[in-house]
């Protein structure tokens, strides 16, 4: 008869997560089930990446979202719990920052002695076992992270971040926090006897926190290699009768090659001889889960192993608990791993018609430990934070430089060069990619960024960028920069010269594709065919939509190096633009592009995102086009000085129709 163990974990997560989620039916795992008398299992649970996510709610679009929250997690901890005879909770990290709550927190409330702050509050409720760092904890400072950590009734583990410079031996650093802790746990087994096992947790965080929060941490903290700093602190908590060691490692899983101060190594760290399971996470993906993971040597991400040893990365913000769990056989006095599975269970699921699907409901006592926050943080949202000194609209941004999208770059700008004053890229020129997210097209003729020129709050933001991307940048060549603007440029229909009234919009071609490049200036020749296909294939190689490119007002050379600032999709090879992928990134932030452009409205107080015509369409002598926008544009049409726009009456749906004068 065949286990569930011989399920896969997408397969046992359905069955076991169905059955919890009815209530109707508390399903033991095997390993409880199973447990001989000398034998006890033992359930590890992770939450991870949190970013001050307590309730199913996204502040920047302020409506709820069911994909979301520790108190939608912490109602499958009680049922998994359930699951279990012997079961403990950890945090691997990021919990402080991540959404306006986090910002409430540290920018208008502030931590007063006794204050406990509210992601604080609502894991006291949970019984966590113990934490460890993420690199967002530190975007705040250092006083700010102590006093919040002060209020946790749970330790914090970290083995790689010192005070001050590095030891020659790393057991010789001046930790800020303990490298280690050893839990002592009576557990069950078998036959229902109580007996002792003693359980280490080491933690880590990125060594890219000196690089991210350099301002935070310059001359008062330092990082260590993860790899290096387990296989010194490893051996000292076998001596001091560890019988199973786990890893909490806010850090990801990469398959490169190891490097010095790797930022994913988990997988390497799975590879130091004493680690039994390790909790990873800080790239907000799941593990075990199909596709993300294939081809990478060493990870397993159908059984849930990295070199072999029970791994899982529970997603981000509460989406997932992530669940190792061990059978245990006594060994002498101690104990010691003889099986074990992973997997990742998600608090939602999508139906047929791909719509979102809540599993569980909120847990009251979470809630209630985070309700005034939430509360004040709705208001802070729905607050004036900076002002805008023109209108963001999107409504002509597909023909015309657009202010919504020239925020979005002066942001990503203003940025990257922080990011990069201290490395090797600081000399290079620094250009910006953007695109127009709600630009019409399906989403109707209502969805049009549109806020008014004036006091501009934080959920203004989500108008302005739709999407959690995170900030990446790639260095590139003048040539490839050309290549990224033609590929762009088949957002647009082939116009034959003289031609009256001609369809302008290519509807095959998404609009967030359409990307911007400012910092450059250029012309888009619309008698010329597009030279790639949707797909990035060159199907008219020696076309050139793209004139009059120009780099600080002469022609580009296209030997040059540039740096590009955008996001993780597209420097990710997302849109398959030609040669823009992963080998081409030089900075991967850990912070989202919303996050950045509300830091920078913070910063200037007052944003002038008018648009700098950096780029305008080629003139055809005696040509007009067509498109259609939404009838709000028509309040805007004397704003665009770059190109002649009149109002060519009824669209379709609801649309307006407007005419280019090329």
């Amino acid at each position: 008869m065949s286990s569930i163990l011989d399920l896969n974990p997408i397969s046992r997560r359905s069955l076991l997560g169905g059955l919890a989620a009815t209530s109707a039916l508390i399903l033991l795992h095997p390993f409880s089930a199973r447990a001989a008398a000398n034998q006890a299992h033992l359930r590890l649970m992770e939450t991870t990446d949190i970013h001050v996510n307590v309730f199913p709610y996204d502040y920047y679009a302020d409506k709820p979202n069911d994909t979301m929250g520790l108190a939608r997690t912490a109602t499958i901890i009680d049922q998994i719990r359930a699951e279990a005879t012997n079961s403990l909770l950890i945090d691997n990290g990021d919990v402080l920052q991540g959404n306006p709550m986090g910002d409430y927190m540290a920018y208008q409330h502030g931590m007063n002695d006794g204050d406990i702050h509210p992601v604080i509050k609502a894991m006291n409720t949970l019984s966590y076992e113990v934490g460890t760092l993420g690199n967002h904890e530190f975007n705040y400072g250092l006083d700010f992270l102590f006093k919040v950590l002060d209020g946790a009734n749970f330790p914090i583990v970290c083995a790689n971040l010192t005070k001050g410079k590095l030891a020659s031996d790393p057991k010789q650093d001046e930790l800020f926090f303990k490298p280690y802790i050893i839990v002592q746990k009576d557990i069950k087994d078998g036959s229902g006897q109580t007996s002792r096992v003693k359980i280490g947790f080491i933690g880590f965080v990125p060594p890219q926190i000196m690089l991210w929060d350099l301002k935070n941490l310059e001359g008062k903290a330092q990082t260590r290699d993860i790899v290096e700093a387990a296989k010194a602190w490893v051996p000292a908590m076998k001596e001091e009768g560890a019988d199973i060691i786990i890893a909490l490692s806010h850090s990801g899983i990469d398959g490169s090659a190891p490097s010095e101060k790797m930022e994913n190594s988990s997988l390497h760290l799975a590879a130091v001889d004493g680690i039994d399971a390790i909790f990873t996470g800080h790239q907000h993906l799941v593990f075990p889960g199909p596709k993300t993971w294939d081809g990478i040597a060493g990870a397993d991400p159908v059984k849930g192993t990295l070199h072999g040893k029970p791994a899982v990365m529970a997603g981000f913000w509460g989406s997932h608990l992530g669940l190792i769990d061990l059978l245990l056989e006594k060994d002498g006095n101690g104990w010691r791993m003889i099986d074990f599975t992973s997997e990742a269970r998600p608090i939602y699921h999508r139906d047929e018609a791909k719509k979102i699907v809540a599993d569980v409901g909120d847990k009251a006592e979470v809630i209630e430990a985070a309700k005034a926050e939430h509360e004040a943080t709705l208001a802070y949202v729905r607050t004036p934070v900076g002002k805008t000194s023109a209108p963001l609209y999107s409504y002509f941004a597909l023909v015309a430089d657009d202010p919504s999208v020239q925020i979005v770059s002066q942001a990503q700008t203003w940025y990257i060069k922080q990011m990069l004053a201290d490395t090797e890229y600081k000399d290079l020129p620094v250009l910006s990619a953007a695109a127009p997210f709600k630009a019409g097209g399906r989403g109707g003729a209502d969805y049009y960024t549109d806020v008014p020129a004036g006091d501009i709050a934080i959920k203004n933001v989500a108008d302005l960028y739709l999407y959690p991307n995170t900030v990446q940048a790639v260095a590139i060549t003048g040539e490839q920069v050309k290549n990224w603007l033609e590929m762009s440029a088949g957002m647009f229909n082939q116009v034959e010269v003289g031609a009256k009234d001609a369809l302008l919009l290519n509807a095959d071609f998404p609009s967030y594709n359409f990307d911007v490049i400012d910092g450059v200036t250029y012309q888009i020749d619309l008698s010329q065919p597009r030279k790639y296909d949707n797909d990035g294939k060159a199907i008219n190689p020696q076309s050139s939509r793209i004139q009059n490119l120009q780099f600080d007002g002469k022609p580009i050379d296209l030997a040059q190096k540039f740096v590009v600032v955008s996001n993780n999709y597209r420097a990710g090879g997302g849109g398959k633009f030609p040669e823009i992928a992963a080998d081409k990134v030089i900075f991967q932030a850990p912070d989202t592009n919303r996050d950045v452009i509300v830091r920078y409205v913070h910063d200037q107080g007052t944003i002038n995102p008018s648009a700098d015509a950096n780029w305008t369409f080629k003139p055809l002598p005696g040509t007009t086009v067509v498109f259609e926008s939404g009838p709000k544009a028509k309040q805007f049409l004397a704003d665009v000085k770059s190109v002649k726009i009149e109002d060519a009456g009824e669209g379709t749906e609801g649309f307006a129709k407007f005419r280019l004068v090329l």
